[in-house]
């Protein structure tokens, strides 16, 4: 079992910095501050103005009211140690109560605790039944990994079908490596998927201008392919 330094958490879920302590759940139209209680919103507002011995305990309060916006982020200061000494317990055990309240993101989260091995023993079996929660409800980066582990074959029995078909939900969400991936499974075909050069280039044409190389370079070589088949054709 090892440890998170400050803030690891929210940047291995694609926060940008800790300053956004609400970022990672208010992608959620239900979960935004402006509809959140006062309590949350005071917390946020604590939280971002640096104030975090005040947000820490505005959390706690409307955490216990239910708010599970709250209970997310009260757990995230507790497990980083923000405005109080770390309690690692304290911190699964307000997340786990955010996952249980269908929060997709603390699903996430929590399932990729037990997927990295994060603050408990590595558990993919448990990782795959958080990130299946979450998938289901269209979170974005839980839907690649879940991916990821049926392709793998970890935490569950490997299908690539039921991998593309979380590339795909993951892709059609804006993941750049789902649409990378998707792409190669449209470039070679089989599992299900039927070959198409043409959609294979569409989804790396996407993940190119999120600023993949790789998938820069793939389109480029699946627009020449195409244009010399095309040419190669009898008029």
């Amino acid at each position: 079992m090892k440890g998170i330094s400050q803030c690891a958490v929210r940047v291995a879920v694609g926060l940008a910095t800790c300053a956004a302590l609400a970022a990672s759940a208010t992608v959620y139209a239900q979960d935004k501050p402006s509809q959140a209680d006062p309590e949350t919103q005071t917390a946020v507002a604590d939280y971002n103005a640096g104030n975090l011995s005040s947000a820490l305990s505005e959390f706690r309060k409307a955490a216990e009211h239910g708010s599970r916006l709250a209970e997310f982020n009260y757990a995230m200061m507790l497990l980083n140690g923000e405005g109080a000494a770390a309690n690692v317990e304290e911190g699964k055990k307000w997340l786990r109560k955010a996952a249980d309240a269908n929060m997709s993101h603390a699903q996430y989260v929590y399932g990729k605790m037990y997927d990295d091995g994060e603050f408990v023993g590595r558990d993919p079996v448990e990782a795959h039944r958080w990130f299946l929660k979450a998938a289901q409800q269209g979170h974005v980066q839980a839907e690649l990994a879940l991916a990821n582990q049926f392709l793998d074959g970890r935490g569950t029995a490997r299908d690539n079908r039921q991998a593309f078909f979380w590339y795909k939900k993951a892709a059609e969400g804006g993941d750049m490596t789902a649409q990378y991936v998707a792409g190669s499974f449209y470039e070679r075909g089989g599992d299900g998927v039927d070959k198409n050069l043409n959609v294979a280039r569409a989804y790396y044409a996407a993940a190119a201008a999120q600023g993949d190389p790789a998938a820069k370079l793939k389109f480029q070589q699946l627009s020449a392919q195409l244009r010399d088949e095309h040419e190669a054709k009898p008029q």
